[in-house]
C-alpha cells in the first residue's frame, strides 16, 4: 500500500512540473531605472516604421528567453502586458541597456543606441496592444 500511495504521489508531482515551467517568470519588482535615465525620450518616437527592425532585433536577441510571441517564459518575464505599459520608453531603454545580473537578464549596452530604442518601440507596440495571451501570431502581425 505504501509504495502504491508513494508512486502516486511521485506521478502526481512530476505532472504537475511542466505546468509550472509554462508560467512566465515574475518581472523583478525591484529593478529601476535612475529617475535620470527614465526621463529620456525615444528620439525615434515618431517613427513606428522603426518598430519593424525592433521586432527583427528581438527575434535574433531576446526570444530566446522572452519567448518567440514575447510573453515570457520560465526563464524571463512577459513584455507585451500592462509591466511594460507602464514604464516610461527612458526606463525600457535603460533596462535593454543595463541588463540585470541578478535574473540573468545580459546587457545589450553593445547594440548602437538606436536599434535599442527600436526595441523600445517594438515593446511598446507590441503592449499597447494588450497583450492577450491566446493571441500568440504578435510576432507575424504587421505593426502600427
Amino acid at each position: 500500500m505504501t509504495a502504491r500511495v508513494l508512486t502516486l504521489l511521485v506521478l502526481l508531482l512530476s505532472s504537475a512540473l511542466p505546468l509550472a515551467a509554462l508560467r512566465p517568470r515574475d518581472p523583478d519588482a525591484g529593478w529601476t531605472a535612475p529617475a535620470s535615465a527614465a526621463a529620456k525620450a525615444n528620439p525615434l518616437a515618431n517613427r513606428l516604421d522603426a518598430a519593424e527592425g525592433g521586432r527583427k532585433i528581438f527575434a535574433e536577441r531576446c526570444s530566446t528567453c522572452h519567448g518567440d510571441d514575447a510573453e515570457g517564459t520560465e526563464y524571463a518575464p512577459d513584455l507585451m502586458g500592462a509591466v511594460i505599459r507602464r514604464q516610461s520608453d527612458g526606463t525600457l531603454y535603460w533596462k535593454i541597456s543595463s541588463g540585470n545580473t541578478r535574473t540573468g537578464m545580459p546587457t545589450f549596452s553593445y547594440l548602437p543606441p538606436l536599434q535599442r530604442w527600436q526595441l523600445v518601440l517594438f515593446l511598446r507596440a507590441g503592449s499597447q496592444r494588450g497583450g492577450d495571451s491566446n493571441d500568440r501570431s504578435f510576432m507575424a502581425r504587421p505593426l502600427p
